[in-house]
């Protein structure tokens, strides 16, 4: 992987010195709060490639980050979800095992005091 992003750079380092050299000719350039006299066609051309490409990816990585986000509050929100239906099964369990215990201790209470003997 390393070789391929060295060997990219190097297409893109040349792609650029050539995009330079072709493009010679000069031209004034206004750029809002200055002005250049003369500057290169190709120095244009690779300075707005290079501020849309850095743009492009900050954009990129902060609409990358809003989907991500989203991902994870969908995620946390099915997780809420099942540990909400399994905290509510677990109380009708126990509300089951209680209800049952206590019928058990009715009855064994019942049963004894009828068996009483006077001796």
């Amino acid at each position: 992987m390393r070789y391929v992003l060295v060997a990219l750079l190097i297409v893109l380092f040349g792609y650029s010195l050539a995009l330079v050299l072709q493009n010679g000719t000069e031209l004034s350039v206004d750029l809002l709060f200055t002005q250049v006299p003369a500057m290169r066609l190709g120095l244009l051309l690779l300075l707005t490639l290079a501020l849309g490409v850095v743009l492009g990816l900050l954009l990129g990585v902060q609409i990358f980050r809003v989907f991500q986000n989203n991902w994870e509050i969908k995620r946390l929100r099915k997780d809420i979800e099942y540990l909400r239906k399994e905290q509510i099964q677990t109380a009708q369990m126990a509300a089951a095992e209680a209800a049952a215990h206590t019928r058990h201790e009715k009855t064994v209470l019942d049963i004894t005091n009828e068996n009483k003997s006077p001796l």
